[in-house]
């Protein structure tokens, strides 16, 4: 089948609203005659927040899930090859596109893409039901990796003191503290980074700490719940190389859809993976030695609030194709 460009263009439009580490959205394309080829773009990645890359091959397998899933509403199955040239590191996935009438699941996974938020909010007190986080872990199964709910008292104690330790050796690395303040706070005119909007002021949900982002502006709501963690997953595979990180990527977009159908709010929490002694922590504290971290969720419901939570801007995609 012969990709029409404007379908390849509309399909990118819509995978670039994938979510990415401090929104750096490290990927690029290249739209040829009947395929789609995704790369990640080094020159995006951060080197003090994420030296091994492991975040930029999950923000990239979350576009590439992103990506399947445009092309499929737009009435296009993709055939997937991940990493097909060992010689050229940098490219993510091969696509090669042959028409398919589209799905009702379809149009509802890409209508989740336009809604979907990484919400840094509070969340509601409200425990989530067994049924819904059973349907994310099939979700994030489907694509090849693990989803394990923080349940225990234990698990759940050893990953908060992963988070608040990572917290406090970052933000005494000058470099870290550079770059988190390059990519997040007011950033005007900038069609990337966290803005200061989407920040949030409150340095924690309870005993949950989050990222302290520079020039933080999103204020809780007076309603906000006294806790708001929400539930903590963590998303995991069953080795490390590249192939399951970019497979972690992809149930990462696969679970923040299907949240985000079931209206749930949820953002990713990559900070206690960010350092391998606190990675490590988390392996054998958390999961027990079963799997390998490879990113924190929180899901929670959403609280009410007078004004629609802000979305991130992203970059034209104009500016994302190799020519």
């Amino acid at each position: 089948m012969s990709i029409e460009r404007e379908t390849a263009l509309a399909a990118l439009e819509l995978a670039a609203r994938a979510p990415s580490l401090h929104n750096t959205q490290p990927w690029r394309f290249r739209i040829g005659a009947e395929t789609v080829e995704v790369f990640a773009d080094p020159a995006r990645r951060l080197p003090a927040t994420d030296p091994d890359e492991r975040d930029l091959l999950i923000s990239c397998g979350a576009v590439l899930h992103h990506l399947r899933v445009a092309l499929a509403a737009l009435g296009a199955f993709a055939a997937t090859t991940r990493l097909p040239d060992p010689d050229r590191p940098d490219q993510v996935a091969t696509l090669e596109v042959t028409p398919r009438t589209a799905t009702h699941a379809d149009l509802e996974a890409v209508a989740a893409i336009m809604r979907r938020r990484s919400d840094r909010r509070a969340y509601g007190a409200r425990p989530l039901p067994d049924d819904r986080l059973a349907e994310l872990t099939r979700r994030a199964a489907a694509q090849g990796a693990l989803l394990r709910v923080v349940r225990t008292a234990a698990a759940r104690s050893a990953l908060v003191s992963a988070i608040a330790e990572a917290d406090h050796l970052q933000r005494s690395n000058p470099s870290y503290v550079r770059e988190l303040a390059a990519w997040t706070g007011a950033r005007t005119g900038r069609d990337d980074g966290v803005p200061a909007a989407s920040a949030p002021t409150r340095t924690g949900y309870g005993d949950l700490p989050v990222r302290r982002f520079h020039a933080p502006r999103l204020h809780a709501p007076e309603e906000c719940e006294p806790d708001g963690a929400g539930t903590l997953l963590v998303l995991g595979t069953s080795g490390d190389d590249r192939h399951a990180r970019l497979r972690a990527g992809e149930a990462l977009s696969a679970v923040l859809l299907a949240a985000t159908g079931m209206g749930l709010a949820a953002c990713p929490l990559s900070q206690p993976l960010e350092l391998p002694e606190i990675r490590r922590m988390v392996h054998t504290g958390v999961l027990g030695g079963i799997m390998v971290p490879q990113l924190i969720l929180r899901v929670g419901w959403a609280p009410p609030h007078p004004d629609p939570f802000p979305r991130t801007r992203r970059r034209p995609v104009a500016d994302l194709l190799d020519r």
